[in-house]
């Protein structure tokens, strides 16, 4: 009888239309899958950062796919896609772009650089010097680049996709915390377990050296995109929903394990990536547990553990998990 009330509570009608979105979703990670094995979180991550306009820094060791699931998540979407490899010799110039001085009209003319895309993927991006990291600051945030005293808009979508290796330090710079912050995910791609290696392999054995990119159909265009993204915006939140948000991010910047906290980017980035949670599943309404999915992508790159803490090899997931059973979930 308990059972039946709860199946009936649960009949609510969506005050926000979802279907057609959540059709897009099903529909992305199914030609993803065509390729991508055994990834169906990081997958999923992309797509919740997509719906809730962020950048996602991708991390793992070489030959996991990284690369390779970014320019696919790309060709899913029927937008502009540029790609950058961040080296140490790259200068800002190579990536926003240069005046170049027209011989015909002894004018300087902007020649736009591979940031001005929808989907642009940066790979090994701790590669670059202090100086290059720089120039993504604002184009980052505001979706704009300032050269010579002109500032030049992006087009929307805008999302930069930036891969790390955790592993090979050498002539690698690490990546400030104000621009570690500019990201909405920092997702940890793990090895594939045995099964899912077997079925990996086997794939490509099948593929007969076809290139993975001729197995993709675009999916989504960049109108649906944008209302989708409108209808995500739209998605309920109550006071106490943000109260618990607010909670948990204000532990992590007073708890004796932490060295740093998170910021309110942070906050906000857990509300519009509960906000994709609560979308992608049909709902309308966020709930808790579309927060909690929410945490650790959010906050993993934003915390630093203190000194103490990381001899012991302790890892920033271990101190949210803390900090998510000492706040009281609402009801």
């Amino acid at each position: 009888m308990e059972n039946e009330e709860v199946k009936s509570d649960l009949n609510f009608d969506n005050r926000i239309p979802l279907d057609d979105l959540r059709e897009a979703v099903d529909q992305i990670k199914a030609e993803l899958r065509k390729v991508i094995i055994g990834q169906d979180s990081f997958v999923e991550l992309l797509i919740v950062a997509l719906l809730a306009d962020g950048h996602v820094l991708i991390e793992g060791v070489p030959g996991i796919a990284k690369t390779v699931t970014a320019k696919l998540f790309a060709k899913v979407l029927k937008t502009d896609f540029s790609r950058i490899q961040f080296t140490p010799d790259l200068m800002p110039s190579d990536v926003l772009g240069t005046s170049v001085l027209n011989m015909r009209t002894s004018d300087f003319e902007f020649k736009k650089g591979p940031i001005f895309s929808n989907i642009v993927l940066i790979d090994e991006i701790n590669r670059a010097p202090a100086k290059t990291q720089a120039a993504l600051f604002e184009t980052m945030e505001e979706r704009q680049a300032s050269i010579d005293g002109i500032t030049y808009k992006f087009e929307n979508p805008f999302m930069v996709l930036a891969t790390q290796n955790p592993i090979e330090q050498e002539g690698t710079y690490a990546l400030p915390e104000a621009q570690l912050d500019r990201f909405i995910f920092k997702i940890k791609v793990d090895y594939p377990s045995l099964e899912d290696e077997i079925k990996i392999i086997s794939t490509h054995h099948e593929r007969k050296g076809q290139a993975p990119q001729m197995l993709i159909n675009p999916v989504l265009d960049t109108k649906s995109l944008a209302d989708y993204k409108a209808k995500t915006q739209s998605i309920v939140v109550e006071e106490k929903i943000i109260k618990y948000i607010a909670e948990i991010v204000s532990k992590t910047r007073n708890h004796p394990h932490l060295y740093l906290g998170g910021s309110p980017r942070a906050s906000i980035a857990i509300l519009n990536t509960s906000k994709a949670f609560a979308a992608i599943n049909g709902r309308d309404f966020v709930i808790p547990e579309d927060v909690k999915k929410a945490l650790n992508p959010v906050l993993n790159h934003r915390v630093i553990l203190t000194p103490e803490r990381e001899m012991e090899g302790m890892i920033a997931e271990n101190v949210i998990e803390m900090i998510v059973q000492s706040v009281e979930v609402p009801r």
